[in-house]
């Protein structure tokens, strides 16, 4: 049985100081990780500065990203800030990447969002090449996307840094089954960019995304964990993007009730289901999840 693992995602501050105790708040609380988004619009800092400054900040905190777009960098480029950033953190940064896929991003940079079977292999490339590029000694790579030669970059990280794949489709959940050290299982998106799927929802739909990890995975076993948009008490503003969070009744990701029912509602996906870690998706619900990590972090 897994230890229970408990994330949050922190966009933004007014200040480095005001950053800092948004980490150690964290920290103290018993949280594990904290956690930075990756979208070029909206208000939201930039994920390595934000990263360094809360690790800086704190002693114990992990810091990682939830998820880093791949399209954005390539991936030598990400890899050389990852490490750099792992050893100065001495060891603490874990990695979450995914395609990208928000098309306002790619639409206000001028960048041009591919189909989602060309992004979803170039992950597949990026992948493999961070993970060479981690190891010792020079690594090279061949792909359609990515060509390296013969590249031995310097720092190495503290040690590998844990991978992380964001997934809701059949593609991107066998991509992380197979590659990643933990899947963050979400709603799928839609193609084109614009929003989830309102008709990826609910619990049914969950376990078949659980049993595809399970099945990618063979005899791998990658931690599962999922982003709560919904915590304590219902909220009359949509909780992600444009989907009711009424959609997703019966999930980890909408944990209702009190801070008893919420812990059970854990404990219950750990148990029966090795969901094992759970972030928060928005700040406005850490005040009603601090209680239940200081119960079940310990």
């Amino acid at each position: 049985m897994r230890r229970l693992r408990f994330g949050a995602v922190v966009r933004e501050a007014g200040s480095g100081k005001a950053w800092a105790e948004k980490a150690r708040r964290l920290e103290g609380a018993g949280f594990d990780v904290l956690l930075v988004p990756d979208h070029l619009v909206g208000p939201r800092f930039a994920p390595i500065a934000a990263l360094t400054a809360a690790a800086c900040a704190t002693t114990r905190l992990r810091v990682g990203t939830l998820v880093f777009a791949n399209d954005f960098r390539h991936p030598a480029v990400l890899a050389k800030e990852a490490a750099t950033l792992d050893l100065l953190s001495d060891g603490r940064l874990e990695v979450g990447i995914g395609t990208g896929w928000l098309a306002g991003d790619y639409a206000a940079a001028g960048l041009t969002l591919e189909p989602p079977n060309v992004r979803v292999e170039r992950l597949r490339e990026a992948i493999a090449v961070l993970k060479g590029l981690w190891g010792e000694g020079a690594f090279s790579f061949e792909g359609r996307h990515y060509r390296i030669s013969g590249l031995d970059q310097r720092p190495k990280p503290a040690r590998r840094p844990p991978l992380v794949v964001g997934a809701g489709g059949a593609r991107m959940l066998r991509l992380a089954a197979e590659e990643a050290d933990v899947v963050n299982i979400g709603m799928r998106v839609k193609p084109d960019g614009s929003g989830p799927d309102p008709g990826d929802g609910g619990r049914q739909a969950f376990l078949d995304k659980l049993a595809l990890v399970r099945e990618s995975a063979g005899e791998r076993r990658p931690e599962v964990g999922a982003s709560v948009v919904q915590v304590g008490e219902r909220k009359t503003e949509e909780a992600w993007s444009a989907t009711d969070s009424s959609a997703l009744d019966g999930t980890p990701q909408v944990l209702l009730g009190t801070q008893h029912d919420i812990a059970d509602q854990i404990r219950h996906w750990r148990d029966e289901h090795d969901v094992s870690y759970f972030v928060v998706h928005h700040e406005r619900d850490l005040a009603a999840f601090e209680p239940v990590v200081e119960d079940l972090a310990t």
